[in-house]
């Protein structure tokens, strides 16, 4: 099903012209299965023998796995389930022509995580700071409009979208679960069933964000202990009549004790004990609570050099290994700090064995560029996915599920940056398989999307390295933030570096970054297992890229490349917004081959690019000239 007014991202029509030459047999039943004919009858195929192309559910291949062969002209997908079919269907979605071409052996297909889940932080209303989506860069809610639902037809579409890359999870609304979002719980709950109605022809589980003060502010309870026995009672009567309203519900997710939402903290108890109570209450029907490992002192004394926000997650959990239900899921941001575009992997995803983790990504660029810039963020995540972390263990075999904020909102484009689909398509495609290529990633979104016929030399050029280019024009070396406090876009070198929140860069006149060795700092290093500790330890062994994460160092500090940390400032900086430049100039060699609409954001989005990294460029290094005295060894001008 496609809504005509947004854009069609990697499933326009023509990605269906191979399968619409068809004749195809789908042997199976059940509403998956129809939404696989349904599919091939929107897309022009005959249901009729004989056969091109064999869809056929059997056993052997578990619920969402499937199998390509084809052999004497017929190209067969084999499934274990429906689930399973339906991603077979769009993999020969994915292959075009390639699916009815040749002959070969049986390709078997399975996912590496069992929930590829996106968490949407959407509001009913328009809180009067976040908006209606907190950190959202694609227009308003999916899901609601002016306090009531939204067409779910488009929500059907996003949910075929998300089918299509194997997403198979959704949470629908923001982890700061405000007033009015509260009451999905309860008697807002058909909201949540229609959305749920929309998505399960795509096999979506549709998850609830909820307050762990609910409680008191439903259930006119005077606690919200999770040891008194009425509060206990009151989630089990509470999730019961969800699963009566919707049989497939995929379970709560919970922020609790951050940031100011309520928690077992107010009660003197554990997050072991707030976690297992609501595990408790969706065990009987196979729900899950993620239970996010996003926990620290949000009012740091910025003059205390001891505390380290980065410390907080592993020392609030990690003594809570092997304590949690089975239907806990510790949902752990890939970094320690928060979705910058340079830091380490969090060792909390090491230290919980006997857990179940979900690791999260942010698809929305709420620190990378906020889908005002082109930053094509697989590379990253590839990188995060498959760190070795402990031993020959990468983090996509330590965790369980992979988590994303969604980039996706009520903009035409999906993403308000058109290039910022290919984040989402990317997400989809690394929670199925980590090991995957990004760069190969991309070049399927591109051909998904744009066609054989467009200039993919150009939009690689754009997008290969652009999380790369972000970095360098922005923080450097893996210090992170200098963002405009707040709304987090743009540069503000010291916006941050007397506030509450920890995130601090320790600039002065003779050197920059934080120490968080355990020698001289604040230990951080030390969570890490080996050889990770000893690495980021050592102001020798650890990687430049994430030199001022880990360490304190004078200006002259010689990098592995020979360049100082002050050059490399410099340098980078102006290289960055050189690139922006380029980017923009690759772009407009594709005038005249992609709508017209869509060449217009695009050109709007690279013009602020532009501009946003010149800024970038002018503030930081004229910051640090003036902080260090050491002047560019090439004279370029800097704003002394």
């Amino acid at each position: 099903m496609i809504v005509d007014d947004v854009h069609p991202a990697w499933l326009p029509e023509a990605a269906f012209r191979a399968i619409g030459l068809r004749r195809v047999r789908v042997d199976g039943d059940g509403p998956l299965v129809e939404t696989v004919r349904a599919e091939l009858v929107g897309a022009g195929a005959t249901l009729a023998e004989p056969a091109d192309l064999v869809l056929a559910l059997t056993g052997s291949l578990g619920e969402e796995g499937f199998a390509i062969t084809r052999r004497e002209g017929v190209t067969v997908v084999r499934a274990g389930g429906q689930a399973g079919l339906l991603y077979g269907f769009f993999e020969v979605v994915r292959m075009g022509e390639a699916a009815f071409t040749g002959e070969w052996a049986q390709r078997r297909y399975a996912p590496a995580m069992r929930r590829r889940m996106l968490d949407h932080w959407d509001n009913v209303d328009v809180h009067p700071v976040m908006g209606q989506v907190e950190r959202g860069y694609a227009g308003g809610s999916l899901f609601w409009h002016n306090g009531v639902p939204r067409d779910l037809a488009r929500v059907r579409s996003y949910a075929r979208l998300l089918a299509s890359v194997g997403i198979n999870a959704v949470a629908i609304n923001n982890v700061n679960v405000h007033r009015t979002e509260a009451h999905l719980l309860t008697d807002r709950l058909g909201e949540v069933a229609a959305v749920a109605a929309a998505m399960r022809p795509y096999g979506i589980r549709v998850h609830l964000s909820v307050s762990f003060a609910a409680p008191v502010t439903l259930g006119g309870l005077a606690t919200a202990d999770p040891l008194d026995g009425k509060v206990r009672d009151w989630w089990a009567g509470t999730t019961c009549e969800v699963y009566e309203t919707i049989p497939d519900f995929g379970g709560y997710v919970v922020k609790a004790d951050s940031e100011g939402q309520p928690g077992p903290f107010g009660y003197g108890r554990s997050h072991v004990d707030g976690a297992n109570m609501l595990a408790g209450a969706l065990a009987p029907f196979g729900g899950v609570v993620h239970w996010r490992a996003f926990v620290y002192n949000h009012r740091q004394d910025w003059r205390d050099r001891s505390t380290d926000r980065a410390r907080a997650a592993y020392e609030t959990f990690a003594p809570l290994d092997g304590q949690f239900r089975d239907n806990v899921v510790l949902q752990v941001k890939h970094g320690p700090m928060d979705f910058q575009a340079r830091e380490p992997v969090s060792p909390v995803i090491a230290a919980m064995p006997a857990t179940s983790v979900a690791v999260e990504l942010q698809v929305t660029q709420e620190y990378t560029g906020q889908q005002r810039h082109a930053c094509y963020l697989g590379p990253m995540w590839s990188e995060v996915l498959r760190f070795p972390l402990a031993g020959e263990a990468d983090v996509a075999t330590l965790a369980d599920e992979l988590v994303g904020v969604s980039n996706v909102g009520a903009d035409p484009f999906w993403t308000g940056h058109p290039l910022a689909q290919s984040n989402l398509y990317a997400f989809g495609r690394l929670a199925w398989d980590p090991a995957a290529d990004p760069l190969r990633i991309l070049d399927e979104w591109i051909d998904l999307t744009f066609g054989p016929a467009v200039d993919r030399a150009a939009l690689h050029e754009i997008l290969d390295d652009s999380w790369q280019v972000y970095e360098s024009y922005t923080a450097p070396l893996g210090v992170g933030w200098m963002v405009s406090p707040g709304h987090h876009y743009g540069p503000d070198v010291d916006g941050y570096e007397y506030s509450p929140w920890g995130t601090y860069h320790f600039a002065d006149r003779d050197g920059i970054g934080v120490d968080r060795t355990r020698a001289t700092g604040t230990g951080f290093a030390g969570q890490y297992p080996q050889p990770w500790s000893q690495v980021f330890e050592s102001l020798d062994r650890c990687p430049d890229e994430l030199l001022l994460f880990f360490h304190h160092v004078p200006y002259g500090h010689v990098l592995r490349s020979g360049s100082t940390v002050i050059q490399h400032i410099y340098d980078t900086h102006i290289a960055g917004a050189e690139r922006a430049v380029a980017m923009r100039a690759a772009w407009e060699r594709l005038a005249g081959q992609v709508a017209p609409d869509l060449d217009e954001r695009v050109r709007e989005r690279l013009d602020e690019q532009v501009r946003s990294a010149a800024q970038w460029r002018d503030q930081i290094n004229t910051y640090f000239l003036r902080k260090s005295g050491v002047p560019d060894t090439e004279g370029r001008h800097i704003y002394g």
